[in-house]
Parts: C-alpha cells; structure tokens; sequence
C-alpha cells in the first residue's frame, strides 16, 4: 500500500490487513480495565469487528506485552487482524499483524525496522497535509480525525467533515475514519465520503457489545 497503490490495495508489508476490513475498534485501557480486556475482545470479535488495536497509554511496556499476548491468542484464532498502539517493540514481541503510530512517535519506517516486513503500520494524521505526508512516508493505512470532540483524545481539536472526501482523493490507501464516531454519527460520516471507520468508546461502553457492533457493520458498506 504505497503511494502508488490503488485504495485498499495490499502490499507484502500489509498482507494481513484485508481489503474488506471496514470497521476498526481499539480496546482502550482509558475504558476498559486489565482484567476486561479478553473479554472485550471476545465480544468486540463476536459483533464482527474487522480490525482490533490494544491501546495501553501509559502503562509499562511489559504490561502492555503481557495484554497484547492475552489478545493475540484470541485475535488469531478469529482470523482478526492485532494492531498495537505506539510500540513497535511491543508489537515484535508479541507477534501482532499491526502496529500503529502517531504523529509523535517513531517514524513509519523505523517502526518497520522494528517490526520487519510482514506487520503492517498504520499511522494517525490530523490534517490533509499529514494524510499525505504519511502515504509519502510508506504507511499501509492512515487514521484521519478526530472527527468530532472527544474524551479519548480531549486535547485534539476536531478537524469536522468537511475534508473527508479530499482526504479520499489525495491518499490511495485505505483510510479508517476516527475520533467521537457513534452510530447516531454514522449516516453523516459516511455521507461525507467515509468508507471504513474507527469506533472506541461508543463501543467499549455499549450496554451490549456484540450488538453495538453487529448494528453498526450493518450499516457500512
């Protein structure tokens, strides 16, 4: 999935990101506690989630092992791709098929030295220049919010909607809409040009997971 690509398009560094993979959830360890996390996964895999990530901000790295492996043994087994957040040391040793980065953390391609060629790197960008720039960069997928406000990332300023359809012009990789998308927010989302989305904790705090999940693919394309 560089430059060059066609959206959706797998390179061999992104083999294990499927083209068909639309919705992306992340347990977050901001919602959800240690002890939560298999079982969140479990319902989040049961809805039918395509994509996982394992967000542990600020907890010790051999933590953040110790979960990323208590996830993967479930994520392989449903054939759902593992991205973890922010560590590529982390993501090596756990064996995960994704690693994700910031625009603060390492380079997408010193986390590919890290992580060698079969992970593939996701990155986030807040803007339409830094959609591009990560494409440039060699990411094989790009985050590109928040959308809206909200409380997972309170210090972002939301970049809105308005880029979306540009941000799809400009970026042949496959795009994951992120930050304050809920179901109630989906049908505006989508209707901007949106394709595949990001959904944290409208998810993570559903009275019932599997069904959240469920009714929200439902309506993706």
């Amino acid at each position: 999935m560089k430059g060059a690509a066609t959206e959706g398009e797998a390179s061999s560094s992104s083999s294990s990101l499927h083209t068909s993979a639309f919705l992306y959830g992340i347990v977050d360890l901001g919602y959800v506690k240690p002890e939560q996390i298999v079982p969140m996964t479990e319902d989040l895999i049961s809805g039918g989630i395509d994509l996982l990530q394992l967000r542990a901000k600020g907890h010790p790295e051999a933590d953040v092992i110790r979960w990323g492996r208590a996830m993967h043994a479930v994520t392989k087994a449903a054939g759902v791709p593992l991205v973890i957040n922010d560590h590529p040391r982390v993501a090596a040793e756990v064996g995960s098929e994704g690693v994700h980065v910031g625009q603060d953390d390492d380079a997408v391609a010193k986390a590919r030295a890290i992580v060698g060629d079969r992970c593939f790197v996701g990155k986030s960008t807040h803007s339409l220049a830094q959609a591009v720039a990560a494409q440039a960069e060699g990411a094989d997928y790009i985050g590109f919010g928040p959308l809206y406000a909200t409380g997972t990332k309170p210090d972002y300023v939301p970049i809105g909607l308005a880029d979306i359809a540009e941000v799809h012009r400009l970026v042949q990789l496959p795009i994951f809409c992120i930050g304050g998308v809920n179901a109630a927010r989906l049908d505006e989302v989508l209707a901007a040009g949106a394709r595949r989305v990001v959904v944290v904790s409208a998810f993570l705090q559903a009275p019932d997971v599997r069904a959240a999940v469920a009714s929200l693919k439902s309506r993706l394309p």
